[in-house]
């Protein structure tokens, strides 16, 4: 493990390693020499920021970058004006590249005050072709540009930046590899995110991710495992295993295995109190994985489901590969075997040739399934998909209309969904002290409601059983009941 090593004995005269991560530790060592001589010349430590756009995926690859940072011989800050400032960008909606333009102008003003700053862009976005020319002509001041493919290179590209004094610009189209054993730095010392694959074959017809993140390739289960344990061994409590589809874990590898089985060895493993996943995608959710889940003290009951619409026909055209008969189908089933589980979802208005018809049919999904909490986005046109030459762009007026009624339905029926609990004790995960008032502490619930309740800070890392007192449509106010767990 990278932990292990003493990056000061690394022989830098000899030529870098060949092989990985030992490659990696070499740059490492390498990079931690520019940083000292750069913090001497500047009489203080150098400062750097990652900042995260998108999804949980991309907030565990911030943890990747931040931990190779650290080993450099950053100081990591929260401020924007840091001698270094990344950028791990999303690309799912056309606004999420705009807040980057927004962003970087920003910087550009920063780094005029400061001309030693270096400003890094990785991510989703940056395997986009248009948006690289973009940067290329408009945003020369950029130091560094690398996509999702080779985030495992971070030491590698850094040092090139730093010897090079001009744009490294360095984006894979696709790649097979998976390195392990690299630098990581937490946000939270009780939970993580563990990735289990990358990519997705799903090409959903609105979606830019397989294009951006590449195919499917799934981790082996032992390294998965490795990890886990060295989490629990370090504190970790709980842990969510990330994946664009991880009902579709394991069947590209040489001995195939399910996500079920993965679930099962991930129970054994002791300290471990709470296993979460994200994302399933309903066209193959396995009677095994509702089984694991049904007989687990350890899986979390929540479980986030994409329906993304409730017309059949607006699914097709989504190359979604289900329709609202089978979803129906598995929800029912899905309660049925687990009746106290939450499930959440994700919905889509306005896909190209949506009508106020098919929003009645996904409203009516809607009522039948009961979603705990639905994310409504109205629809985004992505350069490079299907979706984004289709005929019937729906008019915003439309759009709009239909997310109105919808939105209005969610919160109906996610407010019942939320509120059958009031007046159980639960145990919660405390995560962290209330932003808004500092008496209070915030927990989850293993169905991912939150609860706000007194508490000293103490207990930020515990799971406290709470009682829900009082339910404020998708949060509880509630009090401690019991000396926490571990």
């Amino acid at each position: 493990m990278y932990n292990k090593i003493d990056f000061s004995k690394i022989d830098l005269t000899a030529e870098p390693p060949a092989e990985e991560p030992a490659r990696q530790y070499y740059y490492i060592a390498k990079c931690r020499q520019y940083v000292k001589s750069a913090s001497e010349r500047l009489g203080r430590t150098l400062t750097s920021t990652v900042v995260t756009f998108g999804c949980q995926m991309n907030a565990r690859d911030s943890e990747k970058l931040a931990g190779i940072l650290e080993c450099v011989g950053y100081q990591m800050s929260d401020c924007e004006e840091a001698d270094l400032v990344i950028y791990n960008t999303c690309t799912v909606r056309d606004n999420a590249n705009q807040r980057v333009y927004g962003r970087l102008g920003v910087l550009h003003g920063f780094k005029k005050k400061n001309p030693h700053m270096k400003i890094a862009l990785c991510g989703c976005m940056m395997q986009e072709e248009s948006v690289i020319e973009k940067l290329r002509k408009s945003y020369r001041f950029i130091d560094l540009i690398f996509g999702t493919h080779n985030i495992f290179k971070f030491a590698e590209l850094l040092c090139t930046m730093f010897e090079s004094g001009r744009t490294v610009i360095d984006i894979w189209k696709d790649t097979d590899k998976i390195v392990e054993d690299l630098p990581v730095e937490r946000k939270y010392p009780f939970k993580s995110g563990i990735n289990i694959m990358f990519g997705c074959n799903n090409f959903c017809s609105y979606c830019i991710v397989p294009y951006v993140r590449g195919r499917e390739r799934s981790r082996s289960p032992e390294d998965i495992v490795k990890e886990i344990k060295t989490l629990a061994a370090d504190g970790v409590v709980e842990i969510m295993l990330l994946g664009q589809n991880v009902n579709s874990y394991g069947k590209n590898l040489e001995k195939p295995t399910s996500f079920a089985g993965l679930l099962k060895e991930a129970e054994k493993i002791d300290g471990i109190e709470r296993i979460r996943f994200m994302t399933s995608h309903p066209k193959d959710l396995s009677d095994e994985l509702i089984e694991a889940m049904k007989h687990s003290e350890k899986i979390c009951r929540h479980l986030h489901l994409p329906l993304q619409s409730g017309s059949t026909r607006i699914l097709q055209a989504m190359n979604r590969r289900y329709t609202k008969e089978q979803y129906l189908s598995l929800a029912e089933k899905i309660r049925k075997e687990i009746p106290d589980i939450a499930i959440t979802t994700d919905i889509i208005v306005g896909f190209p040739g949506e009508t106020m018809e098919d929003i009645e049919e996904t409203i009516d999904v809607v009522k039948k399934v009961r979603f705990d909490n639905a994310f409504t986005f109205i629809y985004s046109k992505r350069t490079g998909t299907p979706a984004a030459s289709m005929p019937d762009q729906v008019p915003e007026e439309i759009v709009k209309e239909g997310f109105d009624k919808l939105l209005k339905t969610v919160q109906d029926t996610a407010r019942n969904q939320v509120a059958r609990w009031q007046g159980q004790t639960l145990p919660a995960l405390v995560e962290e002290q209330n932003a808004q008032d500092n008496t209070l502490l915030t927990g989850r619930l293993s169905n991912n409601t939150i609860v706000h309740f007194p508490g000293d800070a103490s207990l930020i890392g515990r799971i406290v059983h709470v009682r829900l007192k009082e339910c404020h449509g998708f949060y509880y106010m509630g009090e401690a009941v019991e000396t926490p767990k571990f």
